[in-house]
Parts: C-alpha cells; sequence; structure tokens
C-alpha cells in the first residue's frame, strides 16, 4: 500500500483478489498474455482479421450520430494511406472533451469492416508525444484479473503503471538468485533483466528468453528441495535392515507362486530388495497398470519382513479392498506357516482385544485393514514394512501415524493402480523412489472397448444376453455427480428399471449397489454377484476401486461423457481378471463436448493407463489430476508442468547433478543456490507448491 498510485483500499482489493501483499507478490504477479504493439500499421494495410492492431494518425472531424437506441459518437482518423472510422457508444461526453483534432494520435484496438470502411468501437488512445515518453511496451502485457478488480477500476492499465513504478522505485536491480555455472551452461539471462522483459517485453525473443529464465529458477528449486528432502532422509532416517532372504521367502518362490513373475515383477522386486538392505527407510512408490501384478510383489516383500523377524501391514481405502486383499493374501500364503488377520470398523470389540494382544507379542505376522490400523490402540511388536494401497485417498498424516507405530520407522511401499504421468510423479513425489510394473501378466487378453450411442441399446443388450449364455456375469455403471444425490439416485433407478424389465426374473438375477445403501446391504448385493448367484451388477462408481470377479467379463458404463479419463480406466480394470476376453462399452449420448470425444477416443484406442494418464493430464492440468483432495497441487507462478515438461527435465538434472557433488550447498560457487534457497524455506513459500 505504500506503492505510489497503490494507498489502503487499492492495497485491500489486491490482497483479498490476487493474495498481493508486497511489492515481490506485485513483481510476481505474471502476465498470462501480451498484446504485440510492435507494428504500427498504415490504414490502407488493415485486414478483415478481427485482430487487434495501432495505427498512428489524425482526427480531422468528430460528429453524433443518431441511432435506434441512443447516439454514437463518430471521428474521422486518417493517415497520409486512407481514412477509418472511431466508434463510442458510452463516455461520449467525456470522449469529446478531451480529444484533440489534428494532432498526431496512437490508437489501438479491435477493428471492424462495415459497408466499404473500417471502424474501430472505443479504442485505447495516446497522443504520439506521450506514447514516446512513456516507458517503452511494445508487447503489452495481460494481467490476470476479477470482476471486483474492474468493478474497483484497477484495470490492466492501472497495473501495467503500478509495475513502471515498481521497477522506478527499485531501479530494476534484483539479486540474482542462480549460480554463474547455471547462468552460463544454460545461457541464461540474469534475475533482473528476466524481471524487466517479462513485464515490459521489447519484442518476442527477449520475452521468450525472461519466460525460459523465470520457469527454470522456479522448478529448479522445487527440485532441489524434494531432491535434497530424499537425500537427507536416506542419510537421517536410518530403516531396519533386511539382510536375509530366508526360508519363508524361498519355499514361496519356488513352489506357491501362482504364475512366473514378469520381467518387470522381477526388475521391481530387486529395487524393493536393494531398498530393504541398505540401511536407510525405504519410502516408494509403486506404479502399476490395473491388473499388472502389484499385490503378488506386496506379498513377496512382506515375506522379506518376516524372514527378518518384523511384521507388516497394508492399509487399504475401503472395507471392500481390505476384505478382497485378506481373501487373496490368506489364500496364496495359506501353504505357509504364517498369521494374517484383517481388522476394519466392522471388526468385533472382542475379536479387536485378541489380535491388539497377537500383535503386541508378536505371533501375529501380517494385519491388512482400513484406517483403522492408524488408531493409536493398534500397537506393534515390531513392525518393519508398512504397505499403503491407492496413495492418494491417504494424506501426509495418516501416512506418518504409520511411522510411529515402531522405534525405528517402517520401510514404507506405497502402491496405486493410477499410473501417473511422469511429468507429475517428478513433481509431487520427486521425494518418493519410483518403480514401475509396465507389463501385464502372460494370458491376460486386452480388454476389447467400444463406444456406442444410446440409440443402440437394443443391440447392445443382445450382446448382454448372449455373454451371459456363455456364463458371463455383467457390470453397468451409472456416475455419481455429487452435487445431485437425487439425480444420481434418479438415473441409477431408471437404468435398474429398463434393465429389469429386459432382463426379467426367474431367468436374470440382478444385484443393485449404491451409495445411499447400508453397508451390510452393499456388502449382502456385492457378496451374491462375487459367488455368481446374480449375472448383473448396476451400480454407481461404488465398485471403481479393487473388486476382483474374474467370472465378469463385461463393463457396460452409462453416459461416460460424463467420467473423467482414469475413472474410465479403473471401471474397465474390473473386468479382464479371468481368462475369458472382456469387453467394455462406453454408452453416451449424441451429444458430446470435443474434450468428451477426445477422452473416449482415446479409451478405445488403448489400454496403457501410463499413456491414458498423459492425455488426462493435458485435459485437465496437474490440478485436479490426483483426485480433489488434491487439487491444486502445484501451485505455481509462472511454470506449467505440462506445457514445459522439457524444461522440468532440464531443471531436474540439473538440481540432480548439483546436489550429488554438493549436497549442503557448502561450495563457494554454490553459495547464492544457498542464500536463495534458504530464503526461501525460511519464508516457506515453496511449501506451498507442495501439498
Amino acid at each position: 500500500m505504500y506503492l505510489k498510485g497503490v494507498g489502503p483500499n487499492r492495497g485491500d482489493t489486491l490482497k483479498t483478489e490476487l493474495g498481493i501483499h508486497t511489492y515481490q507478490d506485485l513483481m510476481n504477479l505474471f502476465p498470462n498474455r501480451y498484446l504485440d504493439k510492435t507494428k504500427y500499421y498504415k490504414i490502407n494495410e488493415l485486414q478483415r482479421s478481427n485482430a487487434d492492431v495501432q495505427v498512428v494518425g489524425k482526427i480531422v472531424n468528430i460528429k453524433t450520430v443518431e441511432q435506434k437506441k441512443g447516439k454514437r459518437l463518430v471521428a474521422s482518423f486518417v493517415d497520409a494511406t486512407g481514412q477509418m472510422e472511431l466508434v463510442w457508444f458510452r463516455g461520449q461526453k467525456w470522449v469529446r472533451e478531451n480529444l484533440k483534432l489534428n494532432e498526431p494520435y496512437v490508437v489501438f484496438g479491435k477493428t471492424n469492416w462495415f459497408s466499404g470502411t473500417f471502424s474501430m468501437p472505443h479504442p485505447e488512445m495516446e497522443l504520439l508525444s506521450e506514447h514516446e515518453k512513456g516507458l517503452r511496451i511494445a508487447m503489452q502485457p495481460m494481467y490476470p484479473s476479477t470482476e471486483k478488480l474492474s468493478n474497483k477500476g484497477i484495470t490492466n492499465r492501472v497495473v501495467n503503471k503500478l509495475m513502471q513504478q515498481l521497477f522506478m522505485e527499485t531501479k530494476g536491480q534484483f539479486l540474482e538468485t542462480l549460480s554463474p555455472t547455471l547462468l552460463n551452461e544454460l545461457k541464461l539471462i540474469s534475475k533482473s533483466e528476466a524481471l524487466f522483459n517479462i513485464h515490459f517485453p521489447k519484442n518476442q525473443e527477449l520475452l521468450a528468453k525472461a519466460q525460459f529464465r523465470l520457469k527454470f529458477e522456479e522448478l529448479f528449486y522445487i527440485q532441489l528441495q524434494l531432491i535434497s528432502k530424499n537425500i537427507r532422509r536416506k542419510h537421517k532416517i536410518k530403516g531396519v535392515v533386511f539382510d536375509q532372504v530366508g526360508e519363508q521367502f524361498k519355499t514361496f518362490y519356488e513352489h506357491h507362486l501362482p504364475f512366473d513373475l514378469t520381467n518387470a515383477q522381477k526388475r521391481v522386486l530387486k529395487e524393493i530388495r536393494s531398498d530393504l538392505g541398505s540401511n536407510a527407510q525405504m519410502n516408494r512408490l509403486l506404479q502399476g497398470d490395473v491388473g499388472s501384478g502389484k499385490t503378488i510383489v506386496a506379498v513377496m516383500t512382506m515375506l522379506l519382513a518376516i524372514d527378518n523377524e518384523y511384521q507388516a501391514c497394508l492399509v487399504a481405502p475401503t472395507e471392500i479392498l481390505a476384505n478382497q486383499h485378506f481373501e487373496g493374501i490368506s489364500e496364496a500364503l495359506k501353504a505357509l506357516n504364517i498369521e494374517c488377520a484383517l481388522l476394519t470398523g466392522s471388526t468385533k470389540k472382542a475379536r479387536r482385544r485378541v489380535l491388539h494382544e497377537q500383535l503386541e507379542d508378536g505371533s501375529l505376522h501380517i494385519l491388512i485393514g482400513t484406517h483403522a490400523i492408524l488408531e493409536d490402540k493398534v500397537q506393534f511388536k515390531n513392525l518393519g514394512l508398512a504397505i499403503i494401497d491407492e496413495q492418494h485417498r491417504f494424506g501426509v498424516a495418516q501416512r506418518s501415524k504409520l511411522w510411529h507405530k515402531n522405534s525405528i520407522p517402517p520401510h514404507i511401499l506405497v502402491m496405486t493402480a493410477t499410473p501417473i504421468p511422469r511429468t507429475l510423479a517428478m513433481s509431487l513425489y520427486g521425494d518418493l523412489d519410483i518403480s514401475v510394473i509396465d507389463e501385464l501378466p502372460p494370458g491376460r487378453k486386452p480388454i476389447t472397448t467400444v463406444h456406442r450411442y444410446d440409440s443402440n441399446r437394443l443391440k447392445v443388450f443382445q450382446f448382454i444376453k448372449d455373454e451371459i449364455k456363455k456364463g458371463r456375469q455383467i457390470y453397468v455403471v451409472y456416475p455419481l455427480i455429487q452435487e445431485s444425490e437425487a439425480l444420481d439416485y434418479k438415473d441409477l433407478m431408471d437404468g435398474y428399471e429398463s434393465i429389469a424389465r429386459d432382463f426379467p426374473l426367474p431367468d436374470y438375477q440382478i444385484s443393485i449397489v449404491h451409495g445411499k445403501m447400508k453397508t451390510e446391504d452393499k456388502d449382502y448385493e456385492m457378496q451374491r454377484f462375487v459367488k455368481g448367484e446374480t449375472q448383473i451388477m448396476v451400480a454407481t462408481t461404488v465398485i471403481e476401486v479393487g473388486v476382483n470377479v474374474p467370472n465378469a467379463s463385461v463393463m457396460i458404463i452409462e453416459s461416460a461423457e460424463r467420467f473423467g479419463l482414469s475413472q474410465l480406466h479403473q471401471l474397465r480394470g474390473r473386468v479382464g481378471r479371468g481368462a475369458d476376453q472382456s469387453y467394455c462399452v462406453l454408452m453416451t449420448s449424441h451429444k458430446l463436448s470435443a474434450e468428451a470425444k477426445t477422452r473416449l477416443e482415446t479409451m478405445t484406442r488403448t489400454n496403457d493407463g501410463f499413456e491414458i494418464a498423459e492425455v488426462d493430464l493435458k485435459l485437465r492440468g496437474p490440478g485436479d489430476i490426483m483426485g480433489t483432495q488434491q487439487s491444486g497441487v502445484l501451485n505455481l507462478k509462472i511454470a506449467d508442468i505440462v506445457k514445459d515438461n522439457e524444461v522440468l527435465k532440464t531443471a531436474r538434472f540439473y538440481a540432480l547433478k548439483i546436489l550429488k557433488d554438493d549436497p549442503g550447498l557448502a561450495r563457494p560457487e554454490n553459495a547464492v543456490l544457498r542464500m536463495a534457497y534458504e530464503q526461501l524455506v525460511k519464508h516457506k513459500n515453496i511449501w506451498t507448491y507442495i501439498s
């Protein structure tokens, strides 16, 4: 508010609307586009293009013209090559009093072509003499704005003037924040030049240099933060060492593996084993597409813990998923002498007491469950490994609870079936090591995906009947639109009724599952489907994560245009779990937006979760890809991790290189980096970037 031209009122508005408190905040309000004012057009060069142009000329006369509603003010504007009109519909009295005839003006605006003449409504105008004196902005920056700012008169022009004032008061001198080595190697312009040219670029080339320099710097410090956090963690946080590959692991590997491991699974196990034997605490993200066999990797990692006389736990986001893991893992380990138990919200009190005792005396080796595991009452004798399934449903605070279950923090393995594009993974999880299972087990047939319109519904129903004849089961999923539970419910019930008409009892049995049902009713219906007592399961997206019915071979997704890509991919992954050919049918109306078309085309073209995640990232931006609770994950000032993917890779490469040679940034040549880094960490600016 002490900057000339701001004052307390404008200061408050800028604070509440754009979060601008300090000179530095204003400096970091970067334009989101530019109007190119590098060229002055002659009137006879104007094109009928509706583009913004800039013309130098004189006003030779002004007249008021009556029209159906009110009046308009029209000025004849001429240069050596021709004549055009300037038009005003509002503020005519003020304009008329302030215009000077026969003086050279620079006018700027959009042109219209009407009955043989160009006209420019409400042009920006400046006397040529003033125009030449101003801090010459060839490319005019356009700043982010809000309705409230415009209403309070803080226009783009005002923000521009404030920027000029700021540069005058600071003499445009800013501390350099990158080392001479980086500036030379990447041929970057200085911080002061970059800030000047982002706000007052003389031409496109200088603007591009300024943008690259500032984007690189922003991404470089985020990567420096993440990587140094990872290095520090590895040095500081000692993990329990698993140096034995013992009896249980070997017996399971040699005699009880249900199928041969893929090369990707072997590679991932190797990465995990090297972490577990390294004396540092493992913090690894395991990504694998739907059905790529993450669970078997988790089981073998648990066996390593047990062989080294430690306990393991697996935390899943829902009871259904926890139950499923429990059944799958108990089945896989039944030939071994290993105690495995389940703990969820529905576990009875008496059973809990027994579980608590077994955990504390060490007779229970593996605990599988939901958030219930995180409660303080749940104490282990010696927890060595914690596995978290579907990472994006657990916050950081919940993860840290697992850390405190043992005097030495347990190793952490985070699993997700929503592949995260590499760019995003490098930014969000730069402090986790990442393993990827990128091939499917042999014998899995790729799922055939087709897009059908509502008008083809009868054919689709016939196809369902044919599949049921072969003994298969079918999912029919309806979208969940949070705002209106009533509407969701109606969609689902209408759908259920039309299916019940076409698939009548007693020939067909139908299960229904939705959010309004009691947990026990939901489980009852799910179980009927799992046991094969019903052939069709009509549901909302409750089944998105982890229901495993190998006999279900068809997934019908209703109103598929309402789903995001990652959701469609997750839902498709519910089928294709047995040996039969599976199908996914995307049903939509004929009215589709361009973005919906791209999503449906991507789904029918590929089964590759990573490719789908990349398309999703481009469509949605980094904010909401991780689900609502982490939206706006990267609160960046100028960089965009989708569009600036290459800059991000460069920034990460240099951050790694510098920290490898000088982890504490102690060398004289890195003094600048250390100072800038300490400032950032001190002001916690960097933490706002990382949710």
